[in-house]
């Protein structure tokens, strides 16, 4: 990093309601950091308006002359699951019980979803790392 503390950038991540960004969430966020919340839920809102009902994580770099820019990432791996499987939440004993199971195709189609944040480009270690998170969400995954 360099040594001029007008040119360090700093990062927040915030996990917001997609198209519909919470004030009082941004400003508990944004409020030290000296950037307007109302800018950010502006941007936000819309590049999220088409994933509405979804939790859409953005990280937020700046610097402290408060120049700013976002990043929006895709929704959390177990939240994607949850949806595809149509279910509220994992099981609450993951190690001893599993409630539902997750078929290929759907493993495929949430891995595909979540693939522009993981550390891989390819779609079958996407899909190892998919199976991962539902396994330790108490989700079978069928064969």
């Amino acid at each position: 990093m360099s040594k001029n503390p007008a040119t360090q950038t700093r990062t927040v991540t915030m996990h917001l309601d997609a198209g519909n960004a919470s004030m009082v969430e941004l400003g508990k966020m944004l409020g030290p950091t000296g950037i307007p919340p109302f800018e950010v839920k502006k941007q936000y809102d819309a590049l999220t308006a088409a994933c509405r009902g979804e939790i859409i994580p953005a990280v937020v770099t700046f610097t402290p002359d408060r120049k700013w820019s976002m990043r929006v990432k895709t929704p959390p791996t177990s939240a994607l699951i949850r949806a595809a499987l149509g279910i509220p939440r994992g099981s609450s004993r993951a190690g001893s019980e599993s409630g539902v199971t997750l078929t290929e195709h759907q493993l495929r189609a949430v891995a595909q979803r979540k693939l522009p944040d993981l550390n891989t480009s390819d779609i079958e270690v996407a899909m190892r790392i998919v199976a991962g998170t539902a396994r330790s969400m108490g989700v079978r995954i069928q064969d």
